[in-house]
């Protein structure tokens, strides 16, 4: 079959790359799916045991709104294996939306954090911490430095990280340390999405989605839209592929979300 031949073709990249990276063995990964984005990875999906950067586009750099349903998505797959830790300096994760997309809430762990500073180091902690399957820190600009710590304290236990970047509502943007430690590194932003076949209320939400960085891979651009829990292993489902980055193709009676 040739998902099965899809599947085997992932899996022989990802046994490539561990050579190449002098490893007996490919870590994990967590795959989308689609060979269109997880042939940009060289092991087929984002690797466990590392972490991950998310911006966010225009405003969402401050709301964090659409960057949060897409990451809360991305990690739904992870919560059969343990807890998800989200550690912010704001209190306004909206949870029942995260249910709304398939997301258990009992399996959510919220931290609040007085400063950046806190903020990364709980996210160290909660990523070297046995029972937790990823952690999730919002932080503007980490330096390098805490970078290569976020590396260390996800390959302790196998623990998937995600920084998502957000700065407060207002303010200057800090400037970003040169390099990063970081696997890949995602900007998020919202897509229109067409209505449901009957009309009424809002179709699935969807993400234009960027890959601007991936480690040994390569970078991609796409609209994802989210797939309901019980339709599959996986959370999304790729609706255009974009290329250079251009506007993905009108399609009819495309309204708004987010």
């Amino acid at each position: 079959m040739a998902g099965s031949r899809e599947a085997r073709l992932a899996a022989l990249r990802g046994q490539i790359a561990a050579i190449q990276a002098g490893t007996r063995t490919p870590n994990p990964v967590l795959p989308f799916g689609d060979l269109a984005i997880d042939g940009c990875f060289p092991g087929g999906g984002l690797p466990l045991g590392g972490w991950h950067e998310v911006t966010g586009a225009g405003l969402e750099d401050e709301t964090g709104a659409a960057t949060a349903a897409f990451v809360g998505l991305l990690l739904r797959p992870l919560v059969k294996t343990g807890a998800i830790v989200w550690v912010a300096r704001r209190s306004d994760l909206f949870a029942p939306g995260l249910f709304g997309l398939g997301f258990p809430a009992e399996r959510l762990i919220q931290v609040r954090t007085r400063d950046e500073a806190e903020t990364l180091s709980v996210l160290e902690d909660a990523l070297s911490t046995q029972g937790v399957a990823a952690a999730v820190g919002e932080a503007e600009a980490p330096d390098l430095t805490a970078g290569r710590r976020l590396q260390l304290a996800c390959e302790k236990r196998g623990g998937f990280g995600v920084l998502l970047h957000r700065r407060p509502y207002g303010g200057a943007r800090k400037t970003a340390a040169s390099g990063s430690a970081s696997f890949s590194r995602w900007r998020i932003g919202p897509s229109p999405t067409p209505p449901p076949a009957d009309d009424i209320g809002l179709g699935p939400p969807r993400w234009r989605v960027e890959l601007e960085r991936c480690r040994g891979g390569r970078s991609g651009a796409w609209i994802l839209e989210a797939q309901e829990a019980g339709h599959g292993p996986h959370p999304f489902r790729l609706v255009s592929q974009l290329a250079d980055h251009d506007v993905a193709p009108t399609e009819p009676g495309l309204r708004l979300v987010g």
